[in-house]
């Protein structure tokens, strides 16, 4: 990614930090339950590479098909990217220390916590 497309990328994240779901006057002029998110990313100039970056690795999409969905879905999906970045550590994402078999352990203690009875098999 380039200098300028870092700065339309910056540009689109202040849109998307500033835009409150439940608040239609923080849209700005797009209406994001009406039009598709291939209209936010062209709002801001962005690349196809770059699109293909924030749908599929950020928002987790594994098709195409949100370019053409009402916007609001991908742009919950990149704002609790963004939230969860850094709050964890480096990455975004959650990844127990010891491996994936710390899940299932994991989630029987917040089941037991919280009063729900984990079986197995």
């Amino acid at each position: 990614m380039g200098l300028f497309e870092k700065k339309r990328v910056a540009g689109l994240y202040k849109f998307l930090n500033q835009v409150d779901v439940s608040n239609m006057k923080t849209w700005g002029e797009i209406d994001l339950q009406t039009k598709p998110m291939k209209d936010v990313f062209e709002k801001h100039g962005l690349e196809d590479n770059t699109i293909d970056f924030l749908g599929h690795a950020v928002a987790l999409h594994y098709n195409d098909f949100y370019l053409y969905e009402p916007a609001i879905d991908t742009v919950q999906k990149i704002q609790l990217y963004l939230n969860s970045q850094g709050r964890y550590g480096d990455s975004p994402f959650l990844y127990p220390i010891y491996g994936l078999g710390g899940l299932p352990e994991a989630f029987s203690r917040l089941c037991a916590i919280h009063g729900g009875t984990y079986m197995l098999n």
